[in-house]
């Protein structure tokens, strides 16, 4: 299966995190702080699950040079904290976390989001390739590169295949329990706003409000004029 880097200080939590994961076949790494787990990337996890709160530097901090880090950026990052405030969700997505689970948290659900990022990490890439330009919005596929006219724009792994999503998908209402379903493989039955902070994330990154439009009550989707 896969090797996961668990970052947690509180002994029970971790314990417990460790035994479902290896019981579900996972290889599991333990780190009790954040330099140490800073160090523990050189066994190069395919999975990171971060808590947001530790003794000597914050998840936000970690999350962040580990995006930062051309070696290490393309490590997902789960984020794993009592914090729920939404506040704390958009800093946590701003510096590139793949999901986000608040303490207290079923066993079930985290081994369904841990699934679900381990497949969005290993699927195939999408089928357009080549840049494709419509209105101000350029896109080149192949390198993972966004521009808004000449700006270009930095998104995380997870807000580009949200984008291609609505390309592929364009002038079509897409649901949040759909864009769940095929964005983070995550089952439509649980209740989270990981579309909405991610859309309103993405919105802000491509500063065009009417791109992505919220058909209110359905979902979202992508119109451009001309397209």
């Amino acid at each position: 299966m896969a090797r996961i880097l668990i970052v947690e200080d509180e002994v029970d939590i971790r314990d417990v995190v460790a035994f479902n994961l290896r019981q579900a076949g996972h290889a599991v790494i333990v780190a009790t702080r954040g330099r140490q787990a800073l160090d523990k990337l050189a066994e190069k996890p395919a999975l990171v699950i971060l808590d947001l709160m530790l003794p000597d530097m914050s998840g936000i901090e970690i999350c962040k040079t580990i995006k930062h880090t051309p070696q290490t950026a393309n490590i997902p990052v789960l984020m794993l904290t009592a914090r729920g405030e939404e506040i704390d969700r958009v800093v946590g997505f701003e510096v590139g976390a793949d999901d986000y689970i608040v303490k207290p948290f079923s066993m079930r659900e985290l081994l369904l989001r841990v699934g679900a990022i381990l497949r969005r990490a290993g699927a195939a890439p999408a089928k357009t390739r080549g840049v494709i330009e419509l209105g101000d919005l350029k896109i080149d596929v192949d390198a993972h590169r966004v521009w808004i006219g000449v700006q270009e724009v930095e998104l995380t792994a997870l807000e580009f295949r949200l984008l291609m999503t609505f390309y592929e998908r364009r002038d079509r209402v897409q649901s949040r329990a759909t864009l769940l379903d095929d964005v983070w493989g995550v089952s439509p039955d649980l209740v989270t706003r990981t579309v909405d902070t991610h859309v309103k994330r993405l919105r802000e990154k491509l500063g065009n409000t009417e791109l992505i439009e919220t058909v209110r009550g359905v979902g979202y989707r992508l119109t451009i004029a001309g397209s």
